[in-house]
This record gives structure tokens, sequence and C-alpha cells, in this order.
């Protein structure tokens, strides 16, 4: 039966890494990283079943370094990149390599020689490194995979470059093919960075300090500019899955907006609903209304942006689009608005993502190692649905 309370699962390292399983359609899987300086790092797999709300993981052991970003393969689900920090000689980098999550074996004993780990809690075993990313001496951002290709083709967002990889998998390469470079002396770094699914994958979004760029990867040059994005740093991006030119963005202004990338003289919109920096902003991927952010207010909302979805108007029957009005019983038209507000964090929330399985759960990470899965509200799952 389904549920609507939170289902809480707690590290015993800090984390601020969070990313669904996005070649993963069947099973609702989220992976974890931790961030610890003392012991050595780990990558959760969590598997939700929403019908028993029931949690089971995996631990795999991450010994290069804490980590502070990462993603997945959109075509190969045991394919993962990290952005870890580095310490040689003295010197502290993010460095990011690509990782094969290995099988588990059901008849192999757990290992406890880690902190978070105790009897049947999941097996532990090391991530197979494919290759690593040269960084030019730069901590990398993000790794982004291109959504609409072949699960080979990257891009790193380094402090003052990108770099647009060919991955080799089967040989264990990537050949950087072009970069891009932030011109200007003095120029700020690049802070956060987001894929386009649209236009055949061609466009990436950047943001560095207060400002959004729009690049063309085939070129590696800026197709548009978003000056003065947010009025401090802007910390995250993501695209409207269904609306090709819609960008939202967040900021440590406190602020959400949403952006026309064909018009970037101002915004669309600005939510104002958090009261400390905004660290992550999602679009649900099928039901573009939904919009999840999460603060390090310690609370993660769910917004409904009707106007700016690809159904503005919600369902209208069909008598009631031949008449161009509504009958008189009807139901009000959806208003843009907060859904909900989950307060289950009791630290700042770095991270939120929606499940890739199931449109209507989502996680959320803060950073003394909790994450929690929720669900949209039935009330408002059944106003979509209906």
């Amino acid at each position: 039966m389904e549920d609507d309370s939170p289902v809480i699962y707690g590290l015993e390292l800090n984390a601020r890494a969070l990313v669904p399983q996005h070649a993963e359609t069947d099973v609702i899987r989220f992976i974890v990283g931790t961030q610890s300086l003392k012991f050595d790092n780990q990558i959760h797999l969590i598997d939700f079943d929403d019908e028993s709300n029931v949690i089971n993981k995996n631990v795999f052991m991450h010994s290069a370094g804490e980590i502070w970003s990462m993603n997945t393969s959109p075509t190969d689900k045991n394919v993962l990149a990290t952005c870890y920090n580095k310490v040689t000689d003295s010197m502290a980098e993010i460095q990011g390599a690509l990782w094969r999550i290995p099988p588990v074996d059901d008849n192999e004993p757990p290992s406890l020689d880690s902190p978070g780990l105790s009897p049947g809690s999941g097996h532990s075993r090391s991530l197979q490194l494919i290759c690593t990313l040269e960084n030019n001496h730069e901590n990398i951002q993000s790794i982004l995979w291109n959504p609409s290709g072949n699960g080979n083709q990257i891009v790193t967002v380094c402090e003052q470059h990108l770099n647009l990889w060919d991955v080799d998998r089967n040989s264990s390469t990537a050949e950087s093919i072009d970069t891009a470079r932030l011109e200007g002396k003095g120029q700020p770094k690049f802070t956060a960075g987001r894929w386009n699914p649209h236009h055949s994958g061609s466009q990436i979004a950047t943001a560095n300090d207060t400002t959004i760029k729009g690049w063309d990867v085939r070129t590696m040059r800026s197709v548009y500019t978003v000056e003065n994005a947010h009025n401090q740093l802007v910390r995250d991006l993501d695209f409207n899955p269904n609306k090709q030119y819609l960008l939202v963005s967040c900021g440590d202004d406190c602020k959400v907006r949403f952006w026309d990338t064909r018009n970037t003289n101002s915004s669309l919109m600005v939510l104002q609903d958090h009261s400390h920096w905004v660290w992550s902003v999602r679009y649900n991927h099928f039901h573009d209304q939904l919009l999840l952010s999460s603060s390090s207010d310690s609370r993660v909302i769910l917004n409904n942006i009707i106007s700016l979805s690809s159904e503005p108007f919600g369902h209208l029957d069909e008598e009631e689009e031949e008449d161009g009005r509504q009958e008189k019983g009807s139901r009000e038209p959806t208003k843009d608005g907060v859904i909900a507000t989950f307060d289950e964090h009791e630290d700042s929330v770095y991270a939120v993502e929606w499940s890739t399985a199931d449109p209507w759960v989502f996680a959320s990470l803060s950073y003394d190692g909790r994450l929690v899965i929720n669900r949209v509200p039935r009330a408002e799952k059944y106003k979509i649905l209906l």
C-alpha cells in the first residue's frame, strides 16, 4: 500500500553528492557519495521498494578521496563519474574519474571494515576504475554526460575550462577533443553545469559567479549569456524536459529563477520560498510543472509551476476545448504555488533528485548524511492524472 510518509536512511559519514541511476528505469535507485577526510569514502547504492517502504543498499569503497559531485551514464547503469578531492604532496585538487560498479554477489559476506556498515547491511567492494580525466591542475566542478548520445560523450566543467571528451569504455580511455575557456583576466570560476536534453544534445549551460552561459558543444562557443542571473553566486541549473528553451536556476540570493534562453534580458518568474542559499533545483522528468528545490535552510520545497509548464491550462475535456470555455461546475484551473514543504532534515540539504523509474518519488540529501525519500502528495498526484 502506497504511503506518503518519508523514508529515512542514515549514513555515518558526511555527504553532499546524490544522483539517480539514469539508465535504470525499472527500479527506484539513488546513489550517494560520502565526503570524509578521516575515513575511506563510500558509494551507497540505494534501492527503494515503494510497495513495502523498504530500503536495500549496497556499499562500494571509493578510496580515491572525498566526493564532491557525481553523475551516472545515461546508457550504462554500471558506469559512474565522480569528482573527488585528491591530496598529493600537501596539495589538494578536485579530480575526476569514471568508474564501473562491480556486480554484487549475493553469497559474498558483507565487509565490516568501514563505518556505516553492519551485518546484513550490504556488501562492501571497491569501484573499478575505468579512466581518470585530466584537469589541467584546475578543480573539476562537475562531469556532464550527453543525454542524447550513446554514453561516450562527456564534458568536464573545470574552474576556467570546459573540456569535451570522447570516452572509449572498452579500452578504458578518454580523449579530449575540444576545449572552451572563460576569456579575460580575473574571470570568476565555473561553479555548475547542465547538459540541455534538447537540440540533439548540442548545448550545455554553465554558471560562473552570477552569470549563466549557454555553449554549443559542436563549436565550444557561447551562444547566449544571462548577465546577473542572480544577485549572488549561481549554485545549480536545470532544463525543462518538455519545453526546449526554458531554464531554471538557483543561488545564494535564496531565489529560484526561470529563464527563456531566447530572451535573457529578464527572468520569467522568481520564487522566494527559501530563507538561505538554494543549492539544488530539479524539474520532474515527466510532469514539468513539478519543481523541487533544496537549501541550507534545511528544507526541501515542492512547487507547482503550471503557468510555465507544457500544459499551462491542465487537462481539458474535449467539449471544453471545442467550446473554448469551461462548463459550470468543472474544476478551477490549477494555480502556481508551493505544494509541500519537507522538513525532515536538520542540516544543509545539498542535493535533491527525482527518481528515473517513478515520477512521483524523489530523494534529498543533507550534509549530516541523512537521505530522505519522499513522494509527491497523493492529492496533487491525482490532480495531475485525472
